[in-house]
This record gives structure tokens, C-alpha cells and sequence, in this order.
């Protein structure tokens, strides 16, 4: 093909950019792997995971993390009125009376949103960590899935107590001093069921 001064015209394809696959990501591009550990360290490794305590029942545990659920939804629900922060209005869902009426997740959600959109201004939080507290409520999600999905597995000791401490973090950074005395209450009561579940005859984990 010629073009209007007689040059010969590369074909289109030719001058186009490479297109990148959609398939591709920056692992196919330069790389390197680690040497791998040694067969006796694998060994090691691979081994049956230790025990470690669970001494709440099933019932116990779900009974504190709906405590912990419920008093987190209050936490915001008061945040939110107290600051006037906007609540979107969607079609499905009911205008916000009562803490109960959006999950924690939503919260959560809502939170974040005014969180990332600078709708909340630094000196409403504790130390004015606008990033720290995207990464304390997404910390306190689990709690929500822990508390409505009934089919999970039972939770050891020690990750029923961080769900109540992760609860704990974000009513620090919200500043509501009675949902953080309310936290350490729960979580001293449910160490202490801990404890003394750990002393009774035949305890086993």
C-alpha cells in the first residue's frame, strides 16, 4: 500500500501497541522464587497442628459475639446521629430508626465509606487515625460472620477473646468510653469462664 507521497505504508497491525493479554499480571513479568525450605523442614511442618483450649460451647460463643455484634451496631448507630453524618437512602432497605436496623457490615461499610471520602473529620477519632480506622473495622468483620453463620466451626479461646478486643479497638476509635468499658467487661467475664472452665475436674480442650 502507498500513501499519497509514494512511501510504502506499514500494515496497521504492525504499528499498532502490543496489546497486553487480559490473562497477564505482573507474576509474568521478571521474577524470581525463594529456595525451597528442606525436606526435613517440610517434614516438620507438615505435622498435625497442636491443640490449643476451647472451652466455650457453641452457644457460648455465638451468645457473646451477638453481645459484641449488638453493641458495636449501637456504637456507630450513636456515632453517626451524634456527628450528623449522612446515611445513603437505598430502595430495599428501611430508613435507619434503630441500630438493628443495618447489620454490622453495613456499619461497617458506611463507616468506611465516610471514612475514605473525608466526611469524617480527624478530630472526631482517637488520635485522628483516619486509616487506622479503616483496618480496626475491617478487624471487626469477622465477628459478624462469626455470629450469623451457625454452621462455622467452634472458635478457640484465644480468637473469641480477639474478637472481643478487635470490638474494644473500635469503640476506642469512635472515643465511646461506655462501649469500651462495656468491651473490657465482656471480655474480663468471658477470661474468666475461660479460666475457670480450665480448673473444673475432667477439662479437656
Amino acid at each position: 500500500m502507498y500513501g499519497r507521497s509514494g512511501d510504502v505504508s506499514l500494515p496497521l497491525a504492525s504499528v499498532q501497541p502490543a496489546r497486553r493479554s487480559a490473562n497477564r499480571d505482573e507474576f509474568d513479568g521478571p521474577h524470581q522464587f525463594l529456595d525451597p525450605p528442606s525436606l526435613q523442614t517440610i517434614a516438620t511442618r507438615e505435622q498435625d497442628l497442636p491443640e490449643v483450649p476451647t472451652n466455650l460451647v457453641v452457644q457460648e460463643q455465638d451468645e457473646v459475639l451477638s453481645m459484641v455484634n449488638d453493641r458495636l451496631s449501637q456504637c456507630a448507630f450513636d456515632f453517626v446521629a451524634k456527628y450528623q453524618f449522612p446515611i445513603p437512602l437505598e430502595k430495599d432497605k428501611r430508613p435507619v430508626q434503630i441500630p438493628s436496623d443495618r447489620e454490622w457490615t453495613e456499619w461497617v461499610f458506611l463507616l468506611k465509606r465516610l471514612a475514605t471520602k473525608r466526611r469524617i473529620p480527624t478530630r472526631v477519632l482517637y488520635n485522628g487515625q483516619i486509616k487506622q480506622l479503616v483496618t480496626v473495622l475491617e478487624n471487626s468483620l469477622e465477628m459478624r460472620h462469626a455470629a450469623k453463620h451457625q454452621s462455622r466451626p467452634l472458635k478457640d479461646d484465644r480468637n473469641v477473646l480477639q474478637l472481643i478486643s478487635a470490638g474494644l479497638q473500635v469503640a476506642k476509635m469512635l472515643k465511646d468510653s461506655e462501649c469500651m468499658r462495656y468491651m473490657d467487661h465482656l471480655y474480663l467475664q468471658t477470661e474468666k469462664k475461660i479460666q475457670d472452665r480450665k480448673t473444673k475436674p475432667g477439662y479437656m480442650f
